[in-house]
């Protein structure tokens, strides 16, 4: 679903697998600046997680496999939302909105609880990392923070998603 404020930046079907990868480890797309504070501000006590999904194909091609490893994790947060850079920009807008005393970053990861950011982790944290390290530096936030019993989806589903790698700068625009 296209976002009805500024358009997207690239083809819907050209960053689908992109979406598909998180939404099969259990997140939720959120894609209007209102589903944003809603999911930040209308879950008291729980720990909401939210990733910045993005077209690049160094760092988000380690950020994705490295947050859904993390997600195999015993602890995990509660809630589990992606908004997408690029794509859903107002939503990514208001998002970042609540990340203060960051510059913008994408990929990247925040985690939120009773509406204050607790942990972020920017592209810088993310790009020439790998997967296995992403998910670590992750479950160590998530043992600190977080409560929610994981995995977020069972290991032999896990085993079955396929994670998308390819350069942005080949993704075509969109044309809408």
């Amino acid at each position: 679903m296209l976002n009805t404020f500024k358009p997207p930046m690239y083809d819907q079907d050209a960053v689908q697998p992109f979406r598909d990868e998180l939404v099969a480890v259990g997140f939720e797309e959120v894609l209007t600046p209102d589903q944003v504070e809603d999911a930040i501000l209308n879950n008291p006590g729980k720990t909401v997680l939210f990733m910045i999904n993005s077209v690049c194909g160094c760092a988000a091609g380690s950020a994705r496999p490295g947050v859904s490893l993390a997600l195999q994790h015993r602890v995990i947060p509660d809630k589990l939302y992606t908004v997408f850079a690029g794509q859903e920009r107002d939503a990514v807008d208001k998002l970042r909105s609540f990340v203060k005393g960051f510059p913008p970053s994408s990929p990247s990861v925040a985690l939120f609880k009773d509406g204050e950011l607790i942990h972020f982790t920017p592209r810088l944290d993310i790009e020439g990392f790998s997967a296995g390290q992403i998910a670590q530096d992750l479950m160590v936030t998530f043992e600190k923070h977080c409560s929610a019993q994981g995995p977020s989806i069972p290991p032999d589903a896990f085993e079955k998603v396929l994670h998308a790698k390819m350069c942005g700068s080949k993704i075509p625009v969109y044309k809408g």
